[in-house]
């Protein structure tokens, strides 16, 4: 139970940037329309008295400097992580791209090893003579913990695959 219940919120956490995404965008696109019926009564005040073609003329001005700001700072940060990179070693740089798959990995054949010498110790122990032992003996060496810790990581790295999906 405890395994199906570590699938699901793996599961779901693998999607839960998306989901937060979505409200977001959500709120973002309240807020655009908020903006945007102010923007509209601001532009019939000025209409009125004769302002729009230099409203217009500062938006169009503010518009390109925040572009430029943005596309600066991207390029800056961008700019900030090849300088490093290109100082560190080409294991460093290997090393970055695959740290949290390496972690899963580890994790995995932890668990592997550890079941593997568990079974042995049981077998090797005369503990098991019969396979209502071996029934046993594996309930104890796959726990319920170790199969939601598990399942919990394969649902996070496989599951965030079909959230990324269109």
């Amino acid at each position: 139970m405890l395994s199906l219940i570590s699938s699901a919120v793996g599961f779901l956490a693998s999607g839960l940037p998306q989901i937060l995404n979505f409200f977001q965008d959500k709120a973002d696109k309240a807020q655009e329309l908020k903006l945007a019926q102010m923007q509209t009564e601001r532009e019939l005040a000025l209409a009125e008295r004769g302002f729009l073609a230099q409203q217009k003329v500062e938006e169009i001005r503010t518009d390109q400097i925040a572009l430029q700001t943005d596309a600066d700072r991207q390029s800056a940060a961008l700019d900030h992580d090849k300088a490093i990179m290109a100082r560190a070693s080409n294991w460093v740089v290997n090393l970055n791209g695959i740290v949290r798959p390496l972690v899963t990995f580890l994790f995995i054949v932890e668990l592997i090893a550890i079941n593997l010498a568990l079974t042995y110790w049981f077998m090797a122990s005369g503990s098991v003579n019969s396979v209502e032992d071996m029934i046993k003996a594996s309930d104890i060496i796959f726990s319920e913990d170790e199969m939601a810790l598990l399942s919990g990581i394969c649902a996070f790295w496989f599951g965030s695959r079909q959230w990324g999906k269109k």
